[in-house]
């Protein structure tokens, strides 16, 4: 992985390359960064430049055989552990090991992927992964081992807000007492779903969104998109490449989100006194109750962001709007008026608290009917 293809965080690649230069690598990082940003390729191409004593600002200058075993990911002193659950091959007791072959073949195709992508790769999409305690007897038994070329051990763990307790404390265990030049890269898009006692022992790095200039110019470049074209994507991206990609390639998402959010503010839109569209939203929780946990909670992230872009056009700022409805005879511009400083506060907080519930296993569809009948009040707050 060369600095060079990992699109923009100069500043950061600066920082990592001088500092591995001048023999100061810290045992514990953190890289912070939301979906599309970049922190897992770049924590991938620091730790070649650290195993393959690369110099000089790229991984091109270090031991030959060395950077070759990077372009497969299979350097045995490369260690990464990413959350997983049980599926159709692994019944139980599920670890990052079992599922090694599908994430070499995620890291190569979308590097810049997220945690969703991730899950659909190793078909759990309906399920929550987590970073389990077998996974921690894990860590502690391949890093008991010395390195395999005899430098440095490098342990990267993605999405390391996915450990749960058991785990977080024996990887703080290692934290106090790391093993002999071994470092430890842990990714996150939730800073605040990490322990404080191990985010105390990490030095921390935020990563912010892309440009829409570097999206684009990626775009142009690597996916010969046409220049116009690829601004308005990059602008639809939001500082994240993943997103540029699958817009550019008009994937389509699993689940249509647009449509179940219209169907839902329709619904609760009717609902005011009316018996009959009340049926309607119960009706529609059961079906949202019916897919995954880890899908509602995506479902839901939707919901946010469209509740906060009618309010930027309610609010006068159009050039902020990136999401273009393409369900029949929704505009934007006609919700935007139910969408106000009256109402956006209670109905962040109602689908945050949603969100909150689903992920620690509450009755989906008593989370969701009780949502809706809320959001039929919230919606007619003048």
């Amino acid at each position: 992985m060369l600095f060079s293809e990992i699109l923009g965080q100069s500043h950061i690649k600066s920082h990592l390359t001088k500092s591995a230069d001048s023999g100061r690598i810290p045992h514990a990082q953190l890289f912070v960064g939301p979906e599309g940003s970049g922190t897992l390729p770049m924590a991938i191409a620091y730790a070649q430049y650290i195993l393959c004593s690369n110099a000089n600002g790229e991984n091109t200058s270090g031991n030959e055989a060395c950077n070759l075993k990077f372009e497969h990911f299979s350097h045995p002193d490369l260690h990464f552990v990413f959350p997983v659950s049980t599926n159709d091959e692994v019944k139980s007791h599920p670890v990052s090991a079992n599922f090694m072959k599908y994430w070499r073949e995620f890291v190569t195709t979308t590097p810049y992927g997220g945690l969703f992508d991730w899950y659909k790769t190793i078909g759990i999409q309906n399920k929550q992964g987590q970073i389990g305690v077998d996974e921690a007897q894990e860590i502690v038994k391949s890093l008991s081992l010395k390195a395999y070329e005899g430098g440095y051990k490098v342990m990267i763990i993605w999405m390391a807000d996915k450990m749960n307790i058991a785990t977080s404390n024996k990887l703080l265990k290692l934290l106090e007492e790391p093993p002999q030049k071994t470092v430890f890269l842990l990714i996150t898009e939730n800073e605040n779903d990490i322990l404080q006692t191990i985010l105390s022992r990490c030095q921390v790095l935020h990563f912010g969104g892309l440009p829409e200039s570097v999206i684009a110019e990626a775009l142009v470049s690597r996916e010969k998109t046409e220049e116009k074209a690829s601004y308005k994507i990059a602008h639809q991206a939001q500082g994240n490449y993943n997103k540029a990609l699958q817009l550019l390639h008009k994937k389509e998402d699993d689940y249509p989100f647009e449509a179940w959010f219209v169907q839902w503010v329709r619904a609760a839109f009717r609902a005011k006194g009316n018996a009959a569209a009340i049926q309607d939203l119960i009706a529609w929780s059961e079906s949202i109750a019916g897919i995954g946990r880890e899908a509602q909670k995506q479902f839901l992230h939707f919901c946010i962001e469209m509740f906060r872009q009618a309010l930027l056009i309610n609010y006068q700022s159009p050039s902020l709007v990136y999401i273009e409805p393409t369900v029949d005879k929704f505009k934007l511009e006609n919700f935007a008026p139910f969408v106000n400083g009256n109402n956006i506060n209670e109905i962040f907080k109602e689908l945050s608290d949603a969100i909150y519930h689903i992920e620690r296993n509450g009755n989906a569809k008593i989370i969701l009917t009780d949502l809706s009948i809320k959001l039929t009040r919230l919606i007619h707050k003048k």
